[in-house]
């Protein structure tokens, strides 16, 4: 079972950034899509940004596009998402997920929590007006 530990959330005011890391154990993290979501308590888990497995293609929820950047450096088996342009509601915790299936192509379609089977416990990221 993957184990992911994501790091580098705080506190930061409205217009900064920062950027959040998750590492992965295992072997395989190059073969699968890697997702960032957040959620806050009694609300649905929303979308962030995901990657794939080879790094060729990501997505990005509408409200973050043009703001964040989701990489990865597959020889550290760690992803990453800088965060710009933060403002007060990207406030939340945000976790980062590995896909359930090996080399998945989302072709057309964005993806979907339910595409994600491996989770991190989470990190916070406050974001103050």
């Amino acid at each position: 079972q993957v184990q992911l530990v994501e790091s580098g959330g705080g506190s930061v005011q409205a217009g900064g950034s920062l950027r959040v890391s998750c590492a992965a154990s295992g072997r395989t993290f190059s073969s699968y899509a890697m997702g960032w979501f957040r959620q806050t308590p009694g609300k649905e888990r929303e979308f962030v940004a995901a990657i794939t497995w080879s790094g060729g293609y990501t997505y990005y929820a509408d409200s973050v596009k043009g703001r964040f950047s989701i990489t990865r450096d597959n020889a550290k088996n760690t992803v990453y998402l800088q965060m710009n342009s933060l403002k007060p509601e990207d406030t939340d915790v945000y976790y980062c997920a590995r896909d359930k299936i090996l080399r998945r192509q989302y072709n057309s379609r964005s993806p979907l929590s339910g595409d994600f089977g491996s989770w991190g416990q989470g990190t916070q990221v406050t974001v103050s007006s």
